[in-house]
């Protein structure tokens, strides 16, 4: 059994391409040259600065503090502020994971489709009477259930596929700096997009030049770095948790903070944006494609190949990125699948859920996932196929959750007063070891992410939509309704 135990627990490692996986997203650096050109990197800057550093290291003392809870932010929540406050933040957080893996079910297959094809086709697939929305639907269901099936197996089977994911993403950064280097040598140091001071601070996409669009960027480099609590699930699996989850945490939070910064230099050394991006059938979902195909281009234009080697260098480049991106959602949607639910049923009470729900098998919620498998498909089949009314629907859940899933991480940071002032909690790891810094520092990470989701909240009705700022404030209303009912009603049978 010890060894066992042992074989199965996570090292530091697999911690931060778990970690890697769950937080990196590839595609945020050629969307963030898209928008914004090399004045990406300040707000990348700014956002690590004032968010994703401070907040890991809250992160990083939580999960050394209560290394042995195995209900990750819940128990941190409920341990340092109350059970009510931790339920409510907790279920709008895993009511908003929800919604991505709906989403993903669907859009996982459009990196599918490049990696074969070199392009996506999926507007394109057909089966029999299934046009291609209702077919990415059904294949959507296969696709949870799937998930399902592997991940309720167990933590040895996950880590094996973030393992292979992290990697895919980490050869995929290698291609990217590699080719941008070499294609910088080989252009004798001639640069695609020039670099002047200018350029870090004005965008060269017309649609960037005001204040409030600038400012909605910050948002959108905010929602880059999210995802890291969601790893909090795992201190309890993880060996000698007290010191390799914070060094984890702290490795992963430097190197994904750099990572993105050097990533957006990167593109501009051999994309044009005037040449390459400002067509109009470049957009936020396929940049990632059009900037890795124009890499394999460049590269080997540069080495003085002719232009149909050089064409067929960027597709092939073009379908190595599709196919590591498949594999980081993958990834990232294994951790996803379990760890967000783990957290919710393993921190509370098991009468808080129905029948076999609360039940914890071989370290997984088995019975929650595979409720959860049937709420992610029925939402995919009607979503798929119930035509535009439907998609409009779709649509305002993701708006719903768009807020819903970052206001969590003020509930986590605003937590933190709590937990730095509670001398009983025995703390094993420090990095704020001044508790007026550690409040400061709080109410610096939970002011930032509520001016970020203010601001998107407002930036619809700004623009004379008003309609999407309303879903957007239901979507976290709605859930805290519904937490709070379900949370009054087991108060009430357990007095």
């Amino acid at each position: 059994m010890n060894n066992e135990q042992k074989t199965s627990k996570l090292t530091l490692i697999p911690l931060i391409l778990m970690i890697f996986t769950s937080v990196f997203g590839f595609a945020n650096m050629p969307r963030a040259f898209f928008l914004m050109g090399y004045s990406a990197i300040p707000w990348y800057l700014i956002s690590a600065i004032l968010f994703f550093i401070p907040y890991a290291f809250m992160l990083s003392e939580y999960g050394a503090a209560f290394k042995d809870e195995k209900g990750g932010i819940y128990s941190w929540m409920e341990k340092s502020v109350g059970p009510k406050y931790a339920f409510v933040a907790t279920f709008m957080w895993y009511a908003s994971y929800v919604v991505w893996m709906v989403n993903i079910c669907s859009s996982i297959w459009v990196p599918l489709s490049n990696a074969i094809f070199g392009s996506d086709k999926t507007g394109e697939w057909a089966f029999g009477f299934l046009n291609s929305t209702q077919l990415l639907g059904v294949l959507g269901v296969l696709w949870i259930i799937f998930i399902t099936v592997v991940a309720s197996k167990g933590l040895d089977k996950i880590k094996k596929i973030t393992s292979v994911a992290g990697t895919a993403v980490s050869l995929l950064n290698i291609v990217l700096l590699i080719g941008a280097i070499a294609v910088l040598i080989a252009n004798k140091g001639q640069v695609a997009e020039p670099i002047t001071l200018n350029a870090f601070v004005n965008s060269p996409n017309p649609s960037y030049q005001s204040l409030i669009s600038v400012i909605s960027f910050m948002v959108f480099a905010i929602f880059a770095f999210g995802g890291i609590e969601a790893v909090g699930g795992l201190v309890d699996q993880t060996e000698n948790s007290e010191k390799t989850f914070p060094r984890g945490v702290t490795i992963a939070a430097i190197v994904i903070s750099v990572g993105y910064c050097v990533g957006i230099l990167m593109v501009g050394l051999f994309t044009n944006w005037n040449d390459i991006l400002a067509g109009k059938s470049v957009n936020m979902a396929n940049v990632a494609y059009v900037v890795m195909n124009n890499l394999g281009y460049q590269v080997g234009t540069a080495l003085g190949l002719s232009q149909a080697v050089a064409v067929s260098i960027g597709t092939w480049i073009a379908r190595f990125t599709g196919l590591s991106m498949f594999l980081a959602l993958t990834g990232a949607f294994f951790t996803l699948a379990y760890s967000p639910l783990k957290q919710l049923i393993e921190g509370t009470p098991k009468k808080m859920w129905p029948g076999k729900m609360g039940e914890i098998e071989d370290g997984m919620p088995k019975n929650a996932m595979w409720i959860q498998c049937i709420v992610v498909a029925v939402i995919v089949l009607l979503v798929s196929f119930g035509g535009e009314d439907a998609q409009a629907f779709f649509g305002k859940l993701v708006l719903m959750t768009n807020v819903a899933m970052t206001i969590p991480y003020m509930f986590i940071a605003a937590a933190f007063i709590k937990f730095k002032n509670n001398d009983s909690i025995a703390k094993p790891f420090e990095i704020y070891k001044n508790k007026k810094i550690a409040a400061a520092l709080s109410i610096l990470v939970t002011v930032v992410v509520g001016f970020a989701n203010f601001f998107t909240i407002i930036e619809p009705a700004v623009n004379g939509n008003i309609a999407n700022t309303i879903w957007m404030i239901a979507g976290p209303v709605v859930f805290s309704i519904v937490a709070i009912v379900i949370f009054n009603n087991y108060a009430k049978k357990n007095k």
